[in-house]
């Protein structure tokens, strides 16, 4: 569905992407890493049509992004990092404005919007000016215009920077749904993001490829650090109330745990430890590991 093929980008004597090739399958959810200014925004910003490359090329089903890009922005949603909304509209009128934009015939468009607005649960705020609605509703409207048009490919830009907790898990589990219909990019600095949400992950630091990782190589492995040791017995219950567990060793305020296979969704796990009474500090997945070889290298010193 994606495929990246030795892109290179400049911006006058500044090289932000620099020969980079990955591919993502159809129907995947695939992560983004790397630091800040590492030439993730540029990356995706190329392939959405916005920005021509220099070298190279990226291809969305088939189809060139730089020498075809109207062709390509009406098959993939964009959700920058800053939503762009106008606060004078509402938030039906903003949708509206989103699909005339994007070519829906006229006599779609409430369809579409309706379609939009379930998807991201902006029903509370359908009716309100956006500059008055709050951030985790900004985000659910950055997604929905998005998806509006229905594209074979979203591109998600940090999608959820500054939200809390709650509205984190929402947002987390709105784009698992979208692999029954999209293929998504996902930009994050959030390891943990990536480690529930994606089915492999690039990663990219000073324009370059730095390593290319699959779920199955990250997600069988897990490391839970609690603000107290942890009860001997609650490795033996772990393993009791989840088969996928095939290992979970106690070790002072470390919780190590083994899968047989990565994991769909690590939250009814995290909810077991909290109803335990597991002050869960920190949760260092496997991905993490990988990430820091490959951003610091196997020193641990930059690269």
């Amino acid at each position: 569905m994606i495929q990246v093929e030795r892109l290179t980008k400049k911006f006058a004597d500044t090289l932000a992407v620099d020969d980079i090739s990955f591919a993502v399958e159809k129907g995947k959810i695939w992560g983004f890493l790397g630091p800040n200014g590492a030439g993730k925004t540029t990356t995706m910003r190329i392939l959405t049509g916005y920005l021509p490359p220099n070298e190279g090329r990226a291809l969305i089903n088939g189809i060139d992004v730089g020498e075809n890009p109207r062709a390509i922005q009406r098959r993939v949603g964009y959700l920058p990092e800053v939503v762009p909304v106008y606060g004078e509209l509402t938030v039906r009128e903003y949708l509206r404005f989103v699909a005339e934009l994007n070519g829906l015939e006229r006599k779609k468009i409430a369809a579409a919007v309706g379609r939009a607005v379930e998807k991201t649960c902006l029903q509370p705020v359908y009716g309100r000016l956006t500059r008055n609605i709050s951030r985790g509703f900004r985000q659910r409207l950055g997604i929905a215009q998005a998806i509006i048009h229905e594209p074979e490919v979203l591109i998600l830009d940090e999608p959820t920077i500054g939200l809390d907790p709650a509205q984190i898990i929402e947002i987390r589990e709105m784009i698992r749904g979208f692999r029954a219909s999209a293929t998504v990019i996902l930009s994050s600095h959030i390891l943990a993001e990536i480690t529930q949400v994606c089915d492999g992950a690039v990663i990219i630091k000073e324009g370059r490829l730095m390593a290319t990782l699959t779920r199955e190589e990250w997600g069988k492995s897990l490391e839970i650090v609690a603000g107290e040791p942890v009860a001997d017995g609650i490795g033996d219950a772990l393993r009791s109330a989840f088969p996928v567990v095939s290992e979970a060793r106690c070790d002072g305020p470390s919780l190590k745990l083994e899968f047989q296979e990565p994991p769909d969704d690590l939250n009814p796990i995290i909810s077991f430890l909290v109803e335990k009474d597991v002050r869960i500090r920190e949760i260092k997945a496997g991905l993490e590991a990988l990430y820091m070889k490959a951003i610091l290298g196997e020193e641990g010193r930059p690269s």
